[in-house]
């Protein structure tokens, strides 16, 4: 299911629901973390529920193991944590959904990305926790994001974030710079920073993460061409090789020269490290990079707006959505509803950004951020955007996230080859969409 874009009306409706919080994103309910919760569900007493989960870097790991050990405190079900490799958890995940005997409940990603595994069979039907509680009064767009294209729920959330080109301010104030707004006072703080000697731009597109550079395609492809063109192309109703994709590839052109030779070799938590240490100046990057850094970090860290580029275009974001889907083959149904309906608490919510690094904001509409500035700066980004997108496999697919990885790759390597590139990328992609 694609994220469907919200009307100015349905915008106020959908912001209306989230209470004190009012993000932009989504939203969830507080379901009663009681133990009279589990007769809701049908629990049975005692039971294990195995929780894969791919948020390997060390605060997340640890902010997901404090979750389940107060899961575990409340009696009945228990939940055994797994934690894989974040890159391995992602290419191994299909293999997980089709195994004889597959992990109960799992993290990842709802909207377009879940409806894809939803199609196949593979996703447990979860409306019924939908129904209860505080979940039954989540606003639309969220049950929507939830729901696969049949209209079943198939996903609890847990949190949302926000991209932004991240910097430090230290860094900044010592090179007498500020943050941009236009497309052309970027370029004019790329050339600033190179005359100092600084590599200006951090990717992070190699290894594993070849995915980060995805976010440069969306960000510029958003803001060219607008929100809606960004999903219907994902989708498969224009064609990479469209004028209006060149476009796209003209202007990241313009920035090539700036960004770190590197960029194509370092993973993004080795890009994240050489922005950490001042080797450069700033990276187009998702929140969820702030739990591999250190926490007396924190508190240098800042980011901007990715640079408007055509005024008369509506300002869209990306605003990820992370949390729950479970498996349709899952031998512990029961079990494993009780513990969704507990991941949407405010109180689990709560104990992960305890322990994470706080950058990520809770679904609950009860539960509370850690208010830092820079979460009060990330809400506002969200909360002000005329639209949010989710990011390039999210409203697509998992299985179209390759097509990007090896187009956007051999792009940074030749980018005069574009022509070839984006016609083979409409080739590769053509092939997911037939399936």
């Amino acid at each position: 299911m694609s994220t469907a874009p919200i009307s100015p009306t349905g915008r106020r409706q959908f912001l209306a629901g989230a209470g004190a919080i009012g993000a932009a994103a989504l939203m969830s309910g507080c379901v009663t973390s009681s133990s009279s919760d589990a007769g809701s569900t049908g629990q049975s007493s005692g039971g294990s529920v195995t929780l894969q989960s791919n948020l390997s870097s060390p605060q997340a790991k640890t902010a997901m193991e404090d979750l389940a050990a107060a899961y575990n405190k409340r009696g009945g079900a228990k939940a055994e944590l797994n934690t894989v490799a974040s890159e391995t958890f992602r290419t191994q995940l299909p293999t997980y959904l089709t195994s004889a005997n597959p992990p109960d409940l799992l993290t990842w990603y709802p909207g377009s990305v879940a409806d894809a595994y939803a199609k196949k069979g593979l996703l447990l039907d979860v409306s019924d926790i939908w129904t209860k509680g505080e979940l039954a009064g989540y606003p639309d767009a969220l049950k929507k994001l939830c729901s696969d294209s049949s209209g079943a729920k198939v996903f609890v959330p847990a949190s949302y974030y926000w991209w932004g080109m991240f910097y430090k301010k230290s860094n900044f104030a010592k090179w007498g710079v500020r943050e941009p707004r236009t497309w052309d006072d970027f370029i004019a703080l790329c050339r600033t920073l190179k005359s100092k000697g600084v590599a200006p731009i951090g990717l992070g597109a190699g290894g594993d993460t070849a995915w980060v550079a995805s976010a440069w395609f969306d960000y510029l492809d958003i803001r060219i061409n607008g929100a809606q063109y960004h999903r219907d192309l994902l989708a498969g109703r224009h064609s990479f090789d469209d004028p209006q994709v060149h476009k796209v590839f003209d202007k990241w052109a313009e920035v090539l020269p700036y960004f770190d030779p590197n960029g194509t070799a370092l993973a993004f938590q080795d890009a994240t490290t050489a922005m950490l240490n001042n080797r450069t100046g700033m990276m187009l990057i998702g929140t969820f990079f702030a739990d591999a850094a250190p926490k007396d970090q924190l508190d240098d860290i800042d980011f901007f707006q990715f640079p408007i580029i055509d005024p008369s275009v509506p300002v869209a974001e990306e605003g990820p959505t992370d949390g729950y889907f479970a498996s349709a083959h899952t031998a512990h149904k029961q079990q494993t509803l009780d513990l969704m309906s507990y991941l949407a608490t405010a109180e689990a919510q709560e104990i992960y950004l305890k322990g994470s690094s706080g950058t990520s904001l809770p679904t609950n509409p009860k539960a509370k951020d850690s208010g830092t500035p820079l979460v009060k700066k990330g809400r506002a980004l969200i909360e002000g955007a005329a639209d949010v997108t989710q990011f390039f496999n999210r409203d697509s697919s998992d299985a179209l996230q390759p097509t990007a990885d090896t187009a956007l790759t051999k792009f940074l390597a030749k980018p005069k080859e574009i022509n070839s590139i984006l016609t083979a990328w409409q080739r590769d992609a053509q092939k997911i969409w037939s399936q």
